[in-house]
């Protein structure tokens, strides 16, 4: 939508103040990443259905009325990790539950029959059931990472069929990369390109990353 202020601008603006922060400990980043988590939490969150609003007005007011699973999984995880850089004891006791309700709205609404992240929902029901390669990569970290902080081994089992479903239908085995979308019908979308202004080695580096750490955090011996 052609609107002042977007979640995802401001999800992605929140990844890059973590790791700037991460490295360099400058008030003025410590000041932008707390008003960040702080806007995710008064403004962009929904409290009721756990899901994150797409777009506002200039004055924060909601114009959008859809969710997408992948940024809501997405967000979950990147929240935690910007509370974990800051290693402010309060922030973490209060976001610990708010990110793992949005874990738990993602798994219990976004997933399909087939064990893969549909991609966008509405009310509470999914509206559009087609697998796109970055929400899979996103619930699989999430995913972890709620089983992380919950020690529920249902979200672990969640990531397991994401990833399976990831690595048989999503990574192109002839030419490589990932396919952007497996349609309705099962077969790969043939009119997405495999690197475009949207798509690019982003969320699939970044999982694979996060996904060998994390399982070496719960068990040295453990995988997918």
């Amino acid at each position: 939508m052609n609107e002042k202020k977007s979640m995802n601008n401001h999800l992605h603006v929140l990844e890059a103040c973590t790791n700037l922060y991460r490295v360099w400990k400058e008030p003025r980043v410590e000041r932008r990443l707390r008003e960040l988590i702080d806007l995710f939490e008064t403004r962009i969150l929904d409290p009721h259905s756990g899901h994150l609003h797409h777009f506002f007005d200039e004055q924060w007011h909601v114009r959008s009325d859809t969710c997408t699973f992948g940024h809501d999984i997405e967000g979950s995880w990147l929240l935690w990790e910007a509370a974990e850089v800051l290693g402010d004891t309060a922030l973490l006791r209060r976001l610990r539950h708010v990110v793992l309700r949005m874990a738990e709205v993602v798994l219990s609404e976004g997933i399909d029959a087939d064990g893969a992240l549909c991609y966008e929902g509405k009310a509470g029901r999914i509206i559009d059931p087609r697998k796109e390669c970055w929400p899979q990569a996103e619930a699989i970290v999430g995913f972890i990472n709620a089983f992380q902080l919950s020690d529920d081994a249902k979200y672990l089992e969640a990531a397991r069929p994401v990833w399976s479903y990831l690595e048989q239908h999503l990574v192109d085995r002839i030419h490589g990369e990932w396919f952007w979308r497996i349609n309705a019908d099962g077969r790969p979308a043939q009119d997405l390109p495999k690197v475009s202004e949207w798509k690019g080695p982003y969320h699939g580096s970044r999982a694979c990353l996060e996904t060998l750490r994390r399982l070496k955090q719960i068990d040295p011996t453990q995988s997918l």
